[in-house]
């Protein structure tokens, strides 16, 4: 069988019903409610998270300013999946008796309660659990988020979701996050080149300043 002629429009898929789809998850998304960091039950499930800050810490002042009437513009969004999720080893009542979303959300409320220049009260979240069929949609929630609000700890400013590297792998660049935010034990023993704590508040600066000019 000859192989026909190259043509590019052949392999471009384009569904208006899956954008629309995830217009729909985003929306409900937004309209979940928002709770302290950690939440104040445990719950099961996996999902889609978003962190929001409404601190006084100069850095951020910017993000207290915009959550001032209400949780719009998220700092880090997030995704919590069991191990195996993405080897399709883990089957729907695993996802589904998960403590994998609650437990990504009080660890990032370690992170936050032993950091330098922030407070564990100024933060607050929301989340969406994801079950059966729809959790093959996590990845594509968090991105899409990611992408619609450009929160500064996913994009301007890399390590907060970062976890111990573990022995024998400490020769790794303290993260940019730990560089701003010293306090996590195992940070302090990666001992490679980081960034000048300088150039990470310069791209924090002009960060916001795109936020400003977003329509």
């Amino acid at each position: 069988m000859k192989s026909k002629p190259f043509d590019r429009s052949e392999h471009v898929y384009k569904n208006d019903a899956f954008a629309e789809l995830v217009k729909d998850a985003i929306r409900f998304f937004n309209g979940t409610p928002v709770h302290t960091l950690p939440p104040p039950e445990s719950f099961l499930g996996t999902g889609v998270y978003a962190i929001y800050y409404t601190g006084k810490n100069t850095i951020y002042k910017k993000y207290a300013e915009l959550n001032r009437l209400s949780y719009s513009y998220p700092i880090y969004v997030g995704k919590a999946v069991p191990k195996g999720w993405r080897q399709a080893r883990v089957s729907d009542n695993q996802l589904e008796q998960s403590k994998e979303l609650i437990g990504r959300l009080r660890e990032h409320s370690r992170s936050i309660n032993i950091a330098q220049g922030l407070e564990l009260k100024d933060f607050m979240c929301r989340f969406v659990i994801f079950e059966d069929a729809s959790s093959d949609m996590i990845s594509t929630i968090e991105a899409a988020l990611i992408k619609l609000n450009m929160p500064l700890w996913n994009t301007a400013v890399d390590g907060f979701g970062n976890h111990d590297p573990g022995s024998g792998r400490y020769e790794q660049a303290k993260s940019e996050w730990d560089v701003i935010h010293p306090g996590r034990a195992w940070a302090k023993k990666c001992n490679g080149a980081h960034a000048e704590e300088s150039t990470i508040l310069s791209r924090i600066k002009s960060h916001f300043k795109n936020i400003e000019r977003k329509p």
